[in-house]
């Protein structure tokens, strides 16, 4: 069994590689889906509502409006980082159990380093692109403005230290047809 960690910094590709990586057959686990999970879950959104209830308008959950909230103060994102990482690491944990006979397992973990979990995994894969292509990615795809994109990058773990603790690093700004390949080839370490 071997376990491999996708990660990156926002905007640097990793969806797109976890998405390469399951058309060519393999299992890929995404922990921002199990944090989207969470937000269905009541006992969750009453955590939420009692840590931030500025976010329910009407007694309805805006998410939009909780990530305005935390990416705007360290404080309140520390609040909901802690209602949300033992959840996760949980989740990493039974999975591990249930998979260990499964050949290769990727994971697409964008905190992996700030939340330790590179003890878990055999290899550790970032996901990286230039600096200008990653800004103007996030900007389009989240409608924000340069401004927002530079408050949230900041508050996450440079690229270079992830890249210093990564085992490979690969570029996702050569184009999809290259990076497949570029994937394919790296399977081959494995």
């Amino acid at each position: 069994m071997i376990f491999v960690a996708i990660t990156g910094s926002i905007g640097c590709g990793k969806t797109t590689v976890a998405h390469i990586l399951r058309k060519l057959g393999y299992l890929v686990y995404d922990a921002d889906k199990w944090v989207k999970f969470l937000y269905f879950k009541q006992d969750f959104l009453c955590e939420i509502q009692k840590n931030f209830p500025q976010v329910f308008v009407n007694g309805i959950f805006n998410k939009k409006m909780l990530r305005t909230v935390v990416f705007q103060n360290p404080k309140q994102l520390k609040i909901l980082e802690n209602l949300i990482h033992p959840f996760l690491t949980k989740k990493l944990r039974q999975i591990i159990r249930y998979r260990r006979n499964e050949g290769i397992v990727f994971f697409e973990a964008p905190l992996l380093f700030e939340l330790g979990w590179d003890k878990f995994f055999n290899y550790v894969i970032v996901a990286d692109v230039e600096y200008e292509i990653q800004k103007e990615r996030v900007m389009k795809r989240d409608k924000i403005s340069e401004d927002e994109f530079i408050r949230i990058n900041s508050l996450q773990m440079p690229r270079c230290d992830k890249i210093c603790r990564a085992d490979m690093v690969i570029d996702t700004g050569v184009g999809l047809d290259k990076l497949r390949r570029n994937i394919v080839q790296m399977l081959g370490v494995f």
